[in-house]
């Protein structure tokens, strides 16, 4: 059994963040102890890791409330949490994509950089380089 400060450390979340979740119903089956705290078992540690997982990519509380009561519900749900999940995996690769296309044009901007440190070049890329600017301007 865990307390909110030890899920916090063990899934990388903040513990305010634990508990609006747990306000907002993501943690149906947590119990409280004799002092009212939360204690979460195993099996709720997977369900800190779905909430974390549909989060991370974007997904609203709604949703993730939306799934969360119909996993309660019972497998008359599965096509339906099938459609979540294939939506929210769709939404990542999406993600995935656009980091990659940034992380291409920080590789580049690297090796640009590294290329006017190591011949001592200015970079004709700043507008703060560009002649015509500097007339313009003055």
């Amino acid at each position: 059994m865990y307390t909110i400060k030890e899920v916090a450390e063990k899934m990388d979340v903040s513990e305010h963040t634990l508990r609006f979740w747990a306000k907002s119903g993501f943690f149906p089956f947590v119990k409280r102890n004799e002092n009212n705290i939360r204690i979460f078992s195993e099996s709720d540690l997977d369900w800190v890791k779905i909430v974390k997982c549909l989060r991370s990519v974007g997904t609203e509380n709604k949703a993730i409330k939306r799934y969360i009561d119909l996993c309660i519900v019972g497998d008359s749900t599965i096509p339906e949490r099938y459609g979540i999940i294939q939506a929210t995996k769709l939404k990542a690769l999406q993600q995935i994509e656009d980091l990659q296309k940034q992380l291409d044009l920080l590789d580049f901007k690297e090796k640009f950089y590294q290329n006017l440190i190591k011949n001592n070049l200015k970079d004709s890329w700043n507008p703060m380089n560009n002649t015509n600017l500097e007339d313009a301007a003055g």
